[in-house]
């Protein structure tokens, strides 16, 4: 086979691409290892930055979203038993985020691959790039058995952090920031109306706890728990218990207990590596970057690589214009680490770190109670969450 565009990886990234690049009129191929229903069921990210869900809306993809998706104009910070709101809308001239889970993004993504002519390949297997410094590029694969070519002009691996995009890249080339938090989060979801109509993010002396929900009766909850915690020694009242103490007794004053039905312990890190560009592989996700999901900006950074990649894209091919092409990766990552940062920041603002002192905790309390009473500092908060602009 042959297309312009070979896309690593279906994810988000990989299937926001092919979409952008089929309205565009840009040939292009997803290969994806897994199947379908694996792809779609994984449990991921649930806060859509106004920016996604505006794509949403340009590509036609926003039926269920809008029927479907929870609008919040604000979001909710608790500490030491006391909670206050932050009107990101006020705050940003009317910005919002909605929640809508990543798992219907894909949905929606996958119902309108085939009408829409996006070509996807499951379960490819092997898969190897060759070329990536040449005129002709192209990836190799295993499909049933049988090994398969695709040649192409570029290369977008949108294939995860464990994918073999950015493995393709030279280490003598490839420059890769990390820092590893010493505490996960331990999730659950649980057919239960939320506490709050809005999100809660609580600093609490035990630790960090966070109120989500993905529909007026299903709710997602959070505790920050250690390295070395399991699932098992977490039963369901355990976990309830741990959330009320946490959030407070004002903010958990409407919660509904019920049983898990996912629980899962995801382990935080913030990753970026650089450059998102080797000659005619391009980085986009999680592929390109990790952050601790405290800031809501995985799918939405990913989202906003790959609105910046099509733009490129769409410039070589309309104009023969490279100057896109080649300025991708310094524009993608620029907004990459004001992401990077707010995460990290709101991390550190939050949760519990095993050296923390006394003196450590007061001015964690110290700086909430700071943005309680000041509309500068909760501007911030709010420009950083609802999504900041592409440049």
């Amino acid at each position: 086979m042959r297309t312009k565009v070979a896309i690593i990886g279906a994810g988000p990234a990989g299937l926001f691409l092919a979409h952008l690049l089929a309205r565009a009129g840009i040939d292009a191929v997803v290969l994806e290892r897994r199947t379908r229903d694996y792809v779609e069921g994984r449990v991921r990210a649930g806060v859509l930055e106004q920016g996604t869900v505006a794509l949403m809306e340009r590509l036609g993809l926003d039926a269920r979203l809008k029927a479907e998706g929870l609008v919040h104009t604000g979001t909710n910070l608790a500490y030491d038993g006391e909670i206050f709101r932050v009107d990101m809308a006020a705050l940003t001239g009317g910005a919002a985020v909605t929640v809508y889970g990543q798992q219907e993004v894909m949905r929606d993504l996958f119902d309108a691959a085939g009408p829409r002519g996006v070509r996807i390949v499951f379960e490819a297997e092997d898969l190897r790039l060759d070329g990536l410094n040449g005129d002709s590029p192209s990836v190799t694969y295993v499909k049933d058995g049988a090994a398969h070519t695709l040649a192409c002009d570029f290369v977008a691996a949108c294939d995860g952090f464990h994918g073999v995009g950015r493995a393709a890249i030279p280490a003598d080339v490839l420059k890769v920031y990390e820092r590893v938090y010493p505490f996960g989060w331990l999730g659950i979801l649980a057919e239960v109306p939320p506490v709050n109509h809005e999100l809660i993010y609580a600093n609490h002396a035990r630790g960090f706890a966070l109120a989500s929900m993905r529909s007026p009766t299903r709710s997602r909850y959070y505790v920050q728990v250690g390295l070395d915690e399991r699932i098992e020694d977490w039963p369901d009242e355990r976990f309830w218990d741990e959330v009320e103490t946490r959030l407070g007794p004002e903010a958990s004053a409407g919660l509904v207990r019920g049983p898990s039905f996912e629980k899962s312990i995801a382990p935080l890190r913030s990753f970026v590596a650089e450059p998102m560009r080797y000659g005619r592989l391009f980085l986009a996700g999680d592929a390109a970057h990790i952050v601790p999901p405290t800031g809501a900006k995985g799918m939405n950074l990913a989202v906003s690589d790959v609105a910046m990649l099509a733009e490129a894209l769409n410039l070589h091919y309309a104009e023969r214009d490279a100057s896109g092409l080649d300025g991708y990766s310094a524009r993608a990552l620029a907004r990459v680490w004001k992401a990077e940062r707010f995460s990290w920041w709101f991390t550190g603002l939050t949760h519990r770190f095993p050296d923390m002192d006394d003196f450590a905790r007061r001015m964690q309390v110290a700086e909430l109670a700071y943005i309680r009473g000041s509309q500068a500092a909760q501007t911030v908060i709010a420009e950083n969450y609802v999504g900041l602009p592409l440049r």
